[in-house]
């Protein structure tokens, strides 16, 4: 038996113009960085940080929680694999919740009106009517999963 020949694993590279555009927003990224920190770095950087520890402390143990009770609740009822039916429209409604919560919470009310010229009140019920079509949609779409498999059961399971 011939000994086995140690080959180094190849490190495949993307084509050209995938590179070129990973250089492309590298340098955008780069460019945005040293103007964001060209005024008020230390803001900034207080900024991230603030953030960083607000979803370590905060957030992360907050939807932990959340989503091992959802998980919990419906493996009680065998039904373990309907989570992602409930955490996709979750997780969206919630990031939705997150970048627009100034203007859904109504804080920025007049300063909005005063930039744009249109009034903030519609934000808390477009991003309730929003979250309504992510649950009704995931739940249009976990009927259908249960049906179908309603149908490829054989008679006598059903």
């Amino acid at each position: 038996m011939l000994p086995r020949r140690l080959t180094r694993p190849r490190i495949t590279l993307g084509s050209p113009v995938q590179l070129l555009l990973l250089a492309a927003s590298f340098a955008l990224a780069a460019y945005a960085g040293v103007r964001l920190l060209a005024d008020d770095w230390f803001g900034v950087a207080l900024w991230f940080v603030g953030l960083a520890l607000l979803h370590d402390l905060v957030l992360l143990p907050l939807y932990t929680v959340a989503d091992r009770a959802i998980a919990g609740g419906l493996g009680a009822v065998r039904r373990r694999e309907w989570v992602p039916y409930v955490r996709v429209p979750a997780a969206l409604s919630g990031l939705l919740l997150l970048v627009w919560f100034p203007l859904i919470s109504g804080r920025v009310d007049r300063r909005y009106r005063t930039a744009t010229g249109l009034q903030a009140d519609v934000f808390l019920g477009r991003w309730l009517l929003v979250t309504a079509v992510l649950f009704g949609g995931s739940a249009l779409l976990l009927a259908l999963r249960v049906r179908r498999a309603a149908q490829h059961r054989p008679p006598a399971a059903r």
